[in-house]
């Protein structure tokens, strides 16, 4: 006989009690319903009661917290550890000496009011807690201007550890000042720094450091370079102290080293200088009565060297001093207007030949030119004068002996007088000379000029040692 079986006869003999047996049974399969959904249900109340947690603990934190005071104030100096990573670097503006970095900007401090007892070592938190707390007063020293990034919600992200460190990042895009030297334009290096640090708490209050060692504390992407005038060589990191009325601060370093690419300013400027100079010297071998076309040949070389050193100024800021382009543009302009005074001074020259050459060949070509009129009017005259005339032979024979002597007179005085004419297409001897010493002048300097820049380290000024 079963359970039921006999519960039914007792509840049949006894219906006293089945109100109270039936209770039982109800009893009994609530408690087995109970005990095969405990499990699914601490799972699906378990993330709940953490968030009611961490919930708890955050209002705990917050209460009585006074964000407008740094954490251990009259105890303890406040650390702050910093770190960059560089996601992109440029463009580099010369003109206005300046560049563009876009960074994630980290930093982590300490704050023991904020220590807490959890399920959980890291509890990662809204940004929007960072209004709440105490947050460092970080500013850039050199920078012209800074966005923070907001797009889709602000770029910023904060950890809370168990002890009360957090952890504070934040994209920027920062446009900073990058002093520049350019005597060595275009073969110079620059070192372009971004400078930070608290704006309003001295050393005595706040300090900064490096996360890690200063290598390894600023990092730029693999991909990060955004530059088509120079090559990012490296970057440094370092501290320095400044003293003001205010007291001392501790200001952070970061140099970025950049070298200048060289090959659109030898596409853009020098091969035109170097064309011209060549241009310029071709009219040595023109003859010195090509006036019109020498006279081309130096206003235009002139004229296009004007030009050349106007349009490699507009790229630069207007600086006081000279640059290496500048000199080599000087020199340039040098050569091309010696050019031009060389034929000038050839052609001063060739024209006082010509005039003493024209001169002795009229004096010596008109008197010949007379001497026949006057043989054949002698006879003529005496005969008008009415002197018998006998046909004398020896006369006549006299006369025509004259008469060829004079033509053969003629005919050497026209070739001697034809001969100064070839003067006019010889060349001159300045031409002679300058046809070799232009040239060799103009590659001697070339050979000095690169071997000087191209060989040398350049000087960057302002960097701070690694510390």
């Amino acid at each position: 006989m079963d359970l039921h079986s006999a519960v039914e006869i007792k509840v049949s003999r006894f219906p006293a009690m089945a109100g109270l047996v039936l209770s039982l049974l109800l009893l009994h399969g609530c408690q087995n319903s109970l005990g095969q959904t405990s499990p699914e249900t601490e799972k699906e109340t378990g993330p709940n009661d953490n968030s009611t947690v961490f919930t708890r603990i955050l209002d705990g934190l917050l209460d009585g917290y006074d964000n407008r005071l740094r954490p251990g104030l009259g105890e303890n100096v406040t650390e702050i550890k910093t770190n960059i990573f560089v996601t992109s670097f440029g463009p580099v503006s010369d003109t206005e000496m300046e560049y563009t970095i876009d960074v994630f900007f980290r930093q982590s401090w300490k704050d023991e009011r904020l220590c807490f007892k959890g399920p959980m070592e890291m509890l990662p938190l809204n940004n929007l807690l960072a209004s709440n707390i105490w947050t460092p007063d970080t500013f850039f020293l050199n920078g012209k201007k800074s966005i923070a990034h907001n797009m889709t919600t602000p770029n910023k992200l904060l950890r809370l550890k168990d002890d009360g460190t957090l952890l504070y990042t934040m994209r920027l895009t920062i446009s900073a000042e990058c002093p520049m030297q350019l005597e060595d334009f275009p073969m110079d290096a620059h070192a372009c720094p971004l400078k930070f640090g608290s704006y309003a708490y001295p050393v005595e209050e706040v300090v900064y450091t490096w996360t890690q060692d200063a290598a390894k504390s600023v990092v730029v992407a693999e991909d990060g370079s955004r530059l088509n005038q120079y090559h990012l060589i490296g970057q440094t990191a370092g501290t320095e102290d400044i003293h003001t009325s205010r007291g001392q601060y501790t200001v952070m370093m970061a140099h970025f080293y950049l070298k200048r690419k060289i090959g659109y300013f030898v596409i853009q400027t020098y091969m035109p200088c170097f064309m011209t100079v060549i241009l310029s010297q071709v009219s040595f071998w023109l003859n010195r009565e090509s006036v019109p076309a020498r006279t081309v040949f130096g206003v235009t070389t002139v004229l296009t060297m004007t030009t050349l050193s106007i349009s490699a100024r507009n790229s630069l800021p207007k600086v006081a001093y000279a640059t290496a382009m500048d000199w080599f543009i000087a020199v340039c302009y040098a050569f091309v207007f010696s050019a031009l005074i060389e034929f000038a001074t050839v052609n001063y020259f060739t024209k006082r030949s010509w005039a003493w050459d024209g001169k002795k060949a009229m004096e010596a070509q008109h008197p010949k030119k007379r001497d026949p009129m006057v043989l054949s009017k002698k006879p003529n005259n005496v005969c008008s004068a009415g002197v018998n005339y006998t046909p004398n032979l020896t006369k006549d024979v006299a006369i025509s002996t004259i008469s060829n002597t004079t033509s053969v007179q003629l005919r050497g005085t026209e070739s001697k007088a034809a001969d100064p004419k070839k003067t006019y297409n010889s060349v001159s001897k300045i031409d002679k000379m300058s046809r070799i010493v232009f040239p060799v002048l103009f590659g001697t300097f070339n050979l000095v000029y690169w071997a000087t820049y191209l060989n040398r380290e350049p000087v960057v000024k302002g960097v701070v040692t690694s510390t």
